[in-house]
Parts: C-alpha cells; sequence; structure tokens
C-alpha cells in the first residue's frame, strides 16, 4: 500500500493537469459549455489531494469562465476562495495574489460596480510595480484593466492615458499583434467613441477585430464584442446596412457560445433591433 500510493498520487496529479490543460484550451476557444465540466472535474480531484495552490489556480481559471458567461456570484465565491489559499500559501504580495486583485477588479467591472471595482484594481498594480517595476508587460495589463473601470466612471483623461501607456508596453514587448494589444485597442476606441471621435474610434476598433479575428477564430466571442461595438459606430455614422450585417454576425457568435439569455447576448439583440427599427423608419 505505501509503495503505490505515491504512484497513485502522481497519476493524480498528471490527470488534473490533463483536465485543466484542455479546459484552459477550450475557454480560451470561446468553447465554454465544454471547459466548465473538465475544470470542475480537475477541482474536485485537486481537492482530494489537498493541493491549495493547485485548487487555487482552478478556482481562478473556473472563475474566469463564470465571469465571462454571466455568472458572477458564482465568480466571486471562487476569486475569494482562491485569493485566501494563496494569502495563506504565498503571502500577501505574491504575484499570484495580484493577479486575484486584478480579476476580482474586472469581475466588478463587468457587473458595472465600478467604484467597488477601482481599489482593488490600483493595489493590483502596487503589488505588481513593486515586485517588476513600472514597464512590465503585467503592469501594463493591470493598467488596462483599471482604465477600463475608470471609463465606466467617466473618468476618462486617466483612463485614456492608461489605455496608451499600457499599449506602448505591449507593443514593445509582443510586437503589434498580440491579445492584449486587441483588447486595449477595443477599450480605447470605445473610450473615444464615448466622446464623440468616431473617426478616431474606427480604425482602432478595425484594428483591434484584425487582431483578434488572426489570434483567435473568427466564431470567438471577443471577436462578437468588437462587432458589436463596431456596429454601434457604424449606426452612430448613419452606415446602418453595415451596422446591420455586423450586429448578424456578432450575434450568430455570441448566441451559441453565451445562450439567449445572457447580458451581451441581450444587449446586441436590442442594440440590432433599435437599428432595424431605425432604418425603417427613416425608409417611411
Amino acid at each position: 500500500m505505501t509503495t503505490r500510493r505515491p504512484n497513485s498520487q502522481a497519476a493524480l496529479q498528471r490527470l488534473i493537469r490533463l483536465l485543466r490543460s484542455a479546459a484552459d484550451e477550450r475557454r480560451a476557444q470561446g468553447r465554454y459549455a465544454e471547459a466548465e465540466p473538465l475544470y470542475l472535474r480537475a477541482l474536485s480531484l485537486a481537492e482530494l489531494l489537498h493541493g491549495e495552490e493547485e485548487v487555487a489556480a482552478i478556482c481562478n481559471n473556473l472563475a474566469v469562465l463564470y465571469k465571462y458567461t454571466g455568472k458572477f456570484d458564482e465568480a466571486e465565491r471562487l476569486y475569494l476562495r482562491a485569493l485566501l489559499l494563496l494569502a495563506q500559501s504565498l503571502g500577501p504580495e505574491h504575484q499570484e495574489i495580484a493577479t486575484l486583485y486584478h480579476n476580482l477588479g474586472g469581475l466588478e467591472h463587468a457587473r458595472g460596480r465600478f467604484t467597488a471595482g477601482e481599489p482593488l484594481a490600483r493595489l493590483s498594480i502596487e503589488l505588481r510595480e513593486r515586485a517588476l517595476g513600472p514597464h512590465h508587460p503585467d503592469v501594463a495589463a493591470d493598467m488596462a484593466a483599471l482604465a477600463a473601470i475608470l471609463d465606466g466612471q467617466g473618468k476618462r483623461d486617466e483612463a485614456e492615458a492608461l489605455y496608451r501607456r499600457a499599449l506602448a508596453i505591449f507593443e514593445r514587448e509582443y510586437g503589434p499583434e498580440h491579445y492584449e494589444i486587441a483588447v486595449c485597442l477595443n477599450n480605447l476606441a470605445a473610450l473615444k467613441h464615448s466622446q464623440g471621435g468616431h473617426d478616431e474610434a474606427e480604425p482602432l476598433y478595425r484594428r483591434a477585430l484584425a487582431i483578434k479575428e488572426k489570434l483567435l477564430t473568427a466564431e470567438h466571442p471577443d471577436v462578437a464584442m468588437t462587432l458589436n461595438n463596431l456596429a454601434v459606430l457604424c449606426r452612430a455614422q448613419g452606415r446602418y446596412a453595415e451596422a446591420e450585417a455586423l450586429y448578424m454576425r456578432a450575434l450568430a457568435i455570441f448566441e451559441p457560445s453565451f445562450g439567449p439569455e445572457h447580458p451581451k447576448v441581450v444587449t446586441c439583440r436590442n442594440n440590432y433591433a433599435s437599428l432595424l427599427r431605425l432604418a425603417s423608419s427613416n425608409r417611411l
């Protein structure tokens, strides 16, 4: 019995890694319904081994999935569980702790609770800068997350400055085509659009879309997010036919990925319906 247990434990650890890797891959591809049971299986096995760091990592990744799919309460519970486990095992200033504050701030952003998210995002930057310095791409990712939260509060000057600082770091480290660059471009475009800067926003959206389509797939939900945003811009410019085609593409991606009741699906569908009403009234 004592000679077989380590082998059994090692086999279990390998299985957990395989399940987690497969779940991460499917989540990255936007195949959320396939990823969830893999994460849950990996989590139940990791709990058997009492591996706190492995449990925390799976909790974090599953929480990211739940945030994407609108299960915000479940995501918060998992993030907080991971935070507690890692604070006990790694200490309160470890980089993984900074990642969890970043993710908790992002969750509050997704909920529209921007004021609650701001101190979490700032704490993530503070921890990360102390360890890595101000020009590290992980710090840039924290800056971009804080910028989105500030934009939600109407603090657009600070938000724009942070987006541009983050972009400069990403482009220096990664070159012109990287997922973080696409996300940052999309969000900066949304900020400029909200300020009436349509001509400045459009090339930012289109560059973000091209990067996402190249790095992800044409059917990924992140692609649909930029399609929807670009459609909103085209509608504001009176380009109704182009906006309609973009909304249709976005909905064809969103609905299979998230289901009909997800907030992003509802928003995109409402945007599309509003456009059709506007286009119809203009034809009368």
